[in-house]
């Protein structure tokens, strides 16, 4: 590939973990020579300034990105319809605008509804990394490297947005796959959103009971390695399954039937039936591996 496009300002709309993360990466690796950042919250304006992660605080979206060759929207996919409209009479003609929300087909439905001829522009993405602490006092530069970063680009967005797109990711150390916007949310449903959904109420469901507080005293480290992601955000959360409800319930329903048949085998003490089960699972888990590197195109 050829060199990585610099650029000369970045405009960061989401200074928290994940949008003030990707700021420190660019500046680690040289790859712009400014960033201005805006979020609602002045203290994280303020902090991000301390932390180097930011050079100029903006009082708003539209004032954040006027004059950026590049801008981030790292917010939650609930806002994203609200800062594109507040950003798009902003946007330079050939900046490249990505995003970096967990779901893919609403985000490209608020382009389409508020970018108008700055469409161009967007490079819709979702990188895969986080940690358990958010905020931009736990950013760090190091976030993406070996994560994968997943690109959903729209038929109009423009051919030199889609390349810097794709060489500003692999710069600081991500690798990038494509994917449609389709894919992408009953590839995440089913790896991601409902595992979440499913440690929520794994851990309600316990916790309801008159017994919870004693059975949770007794909790060992399978529980602990189970129920981790029961902690996540709940605002976060709450848009992430509300905004793929399609794909989440496609997935919820597959879950009720192997659930079913476990079940069925308790109740009948078919132990043999149980085993099979069991044994499916445990060779589909072991075969796997946490995956990184480059992975095929998918439509």
């Amino acid at each position: 590939m050829s060199t990585t496009h610099s650029f000369k300002q970045l405009g960061l709309i989401g200074c928290g973990l994940m949008g003030a993360s990707f700021a420190l990466a660019l500046q680690k690796h040289g790859l712009v020579d400014k960033v201005i950042g805006f979020s609602p919250s002045q203290r994280t304006r303020e902090r991000a300034l301390q932390l180097g992660v930011i050079q100029q605080a903006a009082a708003s979206a539209a004032e954040a990105v006027q004059g950026c060759d590049i801008v981030l929207l790292a917010v939650p996919v609930s806002r994203t319809a609200e800062c594109l409209q507040a950003m798009a009479s902003s946007l330079s003609p050939d900046c490249l605008l990505m995003d970096v929300g967990s779901t893919k087909t609403d985000v490209v439905q608020a382009a389409i509804a508020h970018l108008g001829e700055r469409l161009n522009c967007f490079v819709p993405a979702h990188p895969i990394a986080g940690k358990a602490q958010a905020g931009v006092d736990h950013a760090e530069a190091s976030l993406y490297e070996d994560r994968r970063a997943i690109l959903t680009p729209l038929t109009q967005t423009g051919a030199t947005q889609l390349q810097q797109a794709q060489q500003v990711w692999k710069a600081i150390g991500s690798h990038v796959s494509l994917m449609s916007p389709p894919a992408h949310d009953a590839t995440f449903a089913a790896v991601s959103h409902v595992p979440h959904l499913l440690a929520f109420a794994a851990v309600n469901a316990l916790s309801a009971q008159p017994q919870g507080a004693g059975f949770l005293a007794m909790a060992g480290p399978g529980f602990r390695d189970f129920s981790r992601i029961a902690a996540s955000d709940p605002d976060v959360w709450r848009d992430i399954l509300s905004a793929n409800q399609a794909e989440v319930l496609t997935q919820t329903r597959h879950f009720r039937a192997a659930l079913e048949q476990f079940e069925k085998a308790i109740q009948s003490n078919d132990l043999e039936a149980l085993r099979q089960l069991i044994d499916q699972a445990s060779q589909v888990r072991s075969d796997w591996a946490l995956q990184t590197g480059p992975a095929e195109h998918e439509d």
